[in-house]
């Protein structure tokens, strides 16, 4: 049987696709005899015809990655977009370095470790970048005899 008129009248009046239009398998003869708007729009009120309801794009496989991400995962060298100083710019990586070799400075002085004119010389020193970590600054110090 050809429906093809009636699907497309119900797919105007529900303003879906054709493809959408689902029609009743038990109301087939009732609905081929609906020619008309006012027709189709009654089968409709009936449930003889309906819309086929919407998909969605699950979420699930997103969530589950989002997940894995925040426990830290999925975050190796493969994963990486950016350029090198992109996710870490060397300014950022330069000021983490200097704020703990300044606070480490301080603390030796204030521990007695260090005298002013050492502070000084090393404080120099690490704002000339000679130092790329605490353990490098505190080594070169113990080498030079610069501790008390």
């Amino acid at each position: 049987m050809n429906l093809t008129t009636q699907k497309r009248l119900a797919a105007d009046i529900l303003k879906v696709g054709v493809n959408k239009v689902w029609i009743d398998p038990e109301t087939v003869e009732e609905v081929s005899r609906a020619i008309t708007r006012e027709s189709v729009k009654q089968l409709i009120d009936s449930g003889a015809i309906k819309a086929k309801p919407k998909k969605g794009i699950s979420s699930f496989r997103s969530k589950k990655i989002a997940e894995q991400k925040s426990k830290g995962r999925r975050k190796g060298r493969g994963s990486i977009k950016g350029a090198k100083g992109a996710r870490n710019p060397k300014k950022k990586a330069w000021m983490t370095t200097i704020r703990a070799l300044r606070t480490n400075l301080k603390d030796m002085r204030e521990n007695r470790e260090i005298n002013k004119t050492t502070y000084r010389k090393l404080y120099r020193m690490a704002k000339g970048g000679a130092f790329r970590s605490k353990s490098y600054m505190k080594t070169y110090a113990r080498d030079h005899d610069l501790l008390r």
